[in-house]
């Protein structure tokens, strides 16, 4: 979807108040949806103060993960929240823990988690469509299987971080438990014993 025409029906705006905001014609903001005109540079500045948001939120088509990070931005604005703590969490595109906002409106907690999700379902769709003839598709398959049906058994969770440090996905000062390290050295010795 449209960036510009989300953000419009997200914040109830009709095309006529946002048109006399910028001080032109009504027909100018149905060719900037519609992609028969660009959003000339002049307004992408004014777009940014009146919504609070980034530029380039208008000028394109938007994601799911888009969609959730202005929903998370209007919250914001709409709530004002006070953040309360930091929860250290893991993030796999640092590598590293970092420290993330705990914030008073569990409203923006909860976008925050659906931000996340969202960005796991990309990535997921992405590993799947690396090549049409994917041959590890079956390898996808057990995973979704064991996702829905013992996502909560300790030894699944303890045998996915032990792969993740395996392969250095998870670096090796990052542990949930202390007795994950005990049980990471007998799935290793097991992996050894079998050249894997």
């Amino acid at each position: 979807m449209n960036g510009l025409e989300y953000i419009l029906g997200l914040y109830n705006m009709q095309h006529l108040e946002l048109a006399e905001q910028l001080g032109i014609k009504k027909q100018n903001i149905n060719l900037w949806i519609k992609g028969k005109q660009n959003i000339p540079r002049k307004y992408l500045p004014v777009l940014e103060e009146i919504f609070g948001l980034s530029a380039n939120y208008f000028v394109k088509e938007l994601n799911a993960v888009d969609k959730l990070e202005i929903q998370k931005e209007k919250l914001k604005r709409d709530l004002q929240p006070i953040i309360k703590s930091h929860a250290t969490q893991f993030k796999v595109e640092a590598k590293d823990l970092v420290e993330v906002p705990v914030y008073d409106k569990e409203e923006l907690n909860e976008i925050e988690r659906s931000i996340e999700k969202a960005k796991l379902v990309a990535r997921f769709e992405a590993a799947l469509a690396v090549v049409d003839d994917n041959p590890y598709v079956d390898t996808f398959k057990l995973i979704v299987e064991l996702l829905e049906n013992v996502q909560h058994e300790v030894v699944l969770h303890k045998t996915v971080e032990a792969l993740a440090h395996y392969y250095e996905v998870l670096p090796d000062y990052i542990n949930s438990t202390p007795e994950q390290e005990e049980f990471e050295e007998a799935i290793f010795e097991v992996f050894d014993d079998h050249n894997y």
